[in-house]
């Protein structure tokens, strides 16, 4: 017979999650709720005074050229994001699941990158690309390539791509490598009897078990490239060259705390909001009907 734990009462199961919804109220709704209420407002850069214009923030965002291709740059740079860092991460993890003496060693090595800041991260690729210092770009030169991703945005597209993926794949490596675990060897082992080669079970079998980490991480690293990925865009190209690596989520920072334009800033921070939720239920609904449990 199960027992199940009961309270007497209501005190103590709200005493239980009051901690946590006053830390989501405090970081969370209301500044959620401070933004909105700034998105309907013109203020001075000054603070003093604000004119309200209602939707006239959101009609200016969506007839502007610049935040547009804000939109195509963030698709860009999510979507290779996540295809590199989940990519790379799933075949370190098969290496790894696939080795038998200095495993721990190896998986080790691979976590390591995952305690790097997004900021530091940034500045670390940032001195090895450095068009005069860089050691990365010296030895292109010697090569005959000319590296400068100051000047050219797909250099610097490229670059912030591969810095924000490089500290990711650690996290990615985590999960992939404790599905792979959990996935029974009977069952891989039997298909290997059987005589389907490497790349036959995990076609096969390795993979569709692995969807519902697939999934998870698919779902993670999107809000993660779209939210979590300022610091190393700030620190390696700050938007540029030609804003050709402004995201979304820097754009907030660009127009609010540079421009001085609050209203703006505090429209596109609801517009961001709204599209990553738009796409995280895009992805529940037509991507989880494929996830086998």
């Amino acid at each position: 017979m199960q027992k199940r734990v009961t309270f007497k009462g209501w005190l103590l199961p709200l005493l239980l999650v009051a901690p946590q919804v006053v830390v989501t109220a405090v970081f969370f709704f209301y500044p959620a709720g401070q933004a909105v209420w700034q998105s309907l407002f013109i203020p001075d850069p000054f603070g003093l005074s604000a004119q309200f214009v209602g939707l006239g923030n959101f009609e200016f965002l969506l007839t502007d050229p610049y935040y547009r291709a804000s939109f195509v740059t963030t698709g860009v740079f999510s979507g290779l994001v996540t295809i590199v860092s989940m990519g790379v991460a799933l075949v370190l993890a098969v290496m790894a699941d696939r080795l038998i003496r200095g495993s721990g060693t190896y998986r080790t090595l691979l976590i390591w990158p995952y305690a790097v800041a997004p900021a530091v991260a940034g500045v670390l690729w940032l001195f090895m690309f450095n068009t005069r210092v860089g050691v990365v770009s010296w030895y292109l030169g010697q090569l005959g390539y000319d590296w400068n991703h100051v000047l050219n945005p797909t250099e610097a597209m490229g670059l912030v791509v591969v810095a924000s993926s490089w500290g990711r794949i650690s996290y990615n490596f985590l999960f992939f490598l404790a599905g792979l675990q959990a996935i029974p060897r009977s069952v891989i082992e039997a298909a290997a009897i059987d005589g389907a080669r490497f790349w036959t079970r995990f076609r096969t079998i390795v993979f569709p078990l692995l969807s519902p980490t697939t999934f998870f991480l698919l779902v993670v690293n999107i809000v993660y490239a779209f939210f979590e990925t300022f610091g190393v865009i700030h620190t390696i190209t700050a938007g540029g060259p030609q804003q050709a690596t402004t995201i979304l989520v820097y754009k907030v920072f660009a127009d609010g705390f540079v421009g001085q334009d609050l209203g703006s800033s505090a429209a596109q921070s609801v517009i961001l909001l709204v599209v990553v939720g738009l796409l995280t239920i895009a992805q529940f609904k037509f991507i989880e009907r494929r996830v086998h449990y």
